[in-house]
C-alpha cells in the first residue's frame, strides 16, 4: 500500500480527489490489508474478478468519478505535487487528452552493468524532456505514470483487453495502442514535474527476465497489429543477422545482450503471428 500512502502524503486536498485500489483477483491478503489500515473515506477498494491489467484499468475508468484519471502502479511512489502537476497540464488546453510524467527508477541492489541503453526503457523508465512538451508519435507516456481526461472515453474505447499482462505472462502494448487512438483526436503531453519513483524488484534484474520481457513484447506487437505468418522470413533473416553480431561482439556484454534481445523479440513476433493466424490472440 506504499503507492496509496505516497498519494495521501501529497499536497492535494482530500476533497479534490479519490483513490481507487483495484484488486485484480489477487491471491494475497490485499483486502485484509486494506481493511486493517483504516484509510480515509476517499480511498475506495474495488474487486475486479477478471484477471488482467487491462481489465483492472478499465474497471477503474468505469468506477472513477473525477474529471481526470491518473494511473499509478502498485510498485510506484508519487511525488508530493504529482496530482497538481498533472492537472496543471490538462488545464492548459482542453484538447490535451493524455498526460505522462517522469519515472525515476529505484533499482533493488543497483542497476546491472549488462542492461543495454537501447532497451533500458523496458523497465518502465521515463525522462523524455526537461520541459513541458507535447509528445509527438511514436513517443508515448508509460503506464506507471499516465493520466487521461475522462471525457475522452465517451467517444474512445478504453484499453484493449486482448493486450496487457494477465497473470504471469508479460503481454503489453495496451498503453501504446490506446494512446495511439487518443492521439488521433487529442494532444498527448509530458511533464518532467509530475514525477513518480518506480521500484524495480531484484527478480527483474536478470537476463532471463529481460529476454522474456522482450519476447512478450514481440507477441504483443504481433497481436496489436494483427500480424500474420507472411513476415516470418524477414524475422528469420533478422535473427541470423543478430546471431552473427553476437559472434563478433562476444567481448561487449551490452552489445551481446542487445542482440540477444533482438532475437527474443523476433521469436516472439513469429509466435504471435502464428497465434494470430490460428485465432489464438483474440
Amino acid at each position: 500500500m506504499q503507492a496509496v500512502e505516497s498519494v495521501l502524503n501529497g499536497d492535494t486536498g482530500s476533497d479534490d480527489y479519490e483513490i481507487l485500489v483495484i484488486d485484480n483477483n489477487s491471491t494475497d491478503n490485499t483486502k485484509e490489508l486494506f481493511d486493517s489500515l483504516n484509510l480515509p473515506a476517499h480511498v475506495r477498494y474495488i474487486f475486479e474478478p477478471q484477471l488482467g491489467l487491462s481489465y483492472a484499468r478499465n474497471r477503474a475508468i468505469q468506477e472513477a468519478k473525477g474529471e481526470f484519471i491518473l494511473f499509478l502502479d502498485d510498485d510506484a511512489l508519487a511525488c508530493s505535487t504529482w496530482i497538481k502537476e498533472v492537472v496543471r497540464i490538462f488545464d492548459m488546453d482542453s484538447q490535451i487528452g493524455c498526460v505522462g510524467g517522469k519515472i525515476v527508477p529505484i533499482w533493488e541492489g543497483g542497476k546491472p552493468d549488462w542492461i543495454p541503453h537501447d532497451i533500458v526503457s523496458l523497465y518502465t523508465l521515463m525522462d523524455f524532456s526537461s520541459d513541458i512538451v507535447e509528445m509527438q508519435a511514436p513517443s508515448i507516456p508509460f503506464g506507471a505514470n499516465v493520466a487521461f481526461r475522462m471525457s475522452i472515453f465517451q467517444q474512445i474505447k478504453p484499453f484493449r483487453e486482448d493486450l496487457g499482462r494477465v497473470g504471469s505472462n508479460l503481454m503489453s502494448s495496451e498503453e501504446s495502442e490506446l494512446i495511439g487512438r487518443v492521439r488521433q483526436e487529442y494532444k498527448v503531453f509530458y511533464s518532467p514535474y509530475a514525477i513518480v519513483e518506480h521500484k524495480i524488484a531484484k527478480s527483474r534484474l536478470t537476463k532471463r527476465w529481460l529476454l522474456r520481457r522482450v519476447y512478450w513484447q514481440g507477441i504483443s506487437d504481433a497481436t496489436r497489429y494483427k500480424k500474420s505468418g507472411w513476415g516470418i522470413f524477414k524475422h528469420t533473416v533478422r535473427i541470423i543477422q543478430a546471431a552473427l553480431l553476437i559472434l563478433i561482439s562476444f567481448n561487449n556484454v551490452q552489445k551481446v545482450m542487445s542482440e540477444m534481445a533482438k532475437i527474443s523479440y523476433r521469436n516472439g513476433t513469429i509466435v504471435g503471428s502464428f497465434r494470430n493466424s490460428r485465432g489464438l490472440n483474440t
